[in-house]
């Protein structure tokens, strides 16, 4: 079955406002399978080229200290909290609950993107995002990526790149929210 025309989402809207260039290209959503590794296999490219977006909660050293973060890393990838808490100078960070997801970005699990969220927390993200020439990340919704340079992704997220990813042996299980 092909997908659907993608349609238009919030972070196209602000890449258009930005005068930045990219694609967007829509895949068969499998509501069980919302790994960004599948979503490379629909989309045709490398996993280690198609970004996914995951929601934090860090601490300081107190609780009103905390504050949400998200780590932009590729899809074969896992992240590393410490790294990321050493990134962002906080004590320590842990994954952000589903429950807070939606509420908190106005996104759903699959379908994250730091562009557009309904509130603009730091991002990160992983320094391998420079090696590759076009990276795709998610366009706000599931079933729908976007296609843009690394030099724009930066310049629209603000992101800061950082080392965050810890190896991880393919045979494991994936990890995130978009």
């Amino acid at each position: 079955m092909k997908a659907a025309k993608p349609a238009k989402t919030n972070a196209a809207r602000l890449l258009d406002s930005l005068g930045i260039a990219y694609e967007i290209r829509a895949y068969e959503v499998d509501p069980d399978d919302l790994s960004a590794i599948s979503v490379a296999r629909k989309i045709g490219l490398p996993a280690d080229q198609v970004f996914k977006t995951l929601l934090t909660r860090a601490t300081g050293a107190t609780q009103r200290d905390t504050v949400h973060l998200f780590a932009v890393i590729p899809g074969d990838a896992e992240l590393d909290l410490k790294k990321l808490a050493h990134a962002a100078s906080v004590k320590t960070i842990e994954m952000a609950s589903l429950k807070d997801l939606e509420p908190l970005t106005g996104y759903v699990r699959g379908g994250v993107t730091v562009m557009a969220a309904r509130a603009a927390f730091p991002a990160y993200a992983d320094e391998t995002i420079e090696i590759h020439d076009v990276i795709s990340v998610s366009a706000g919704q599931r079933g729908t990526q976007l296609f843009l340079t690394p030099d724009d992704y930066l310049r629209a997220t603000a992101a800061v790149l950082a080392d965050l990813t810890k190896v991880v042996h393919p045979t494991t299980g994936t990890e995130g929210h978009g």
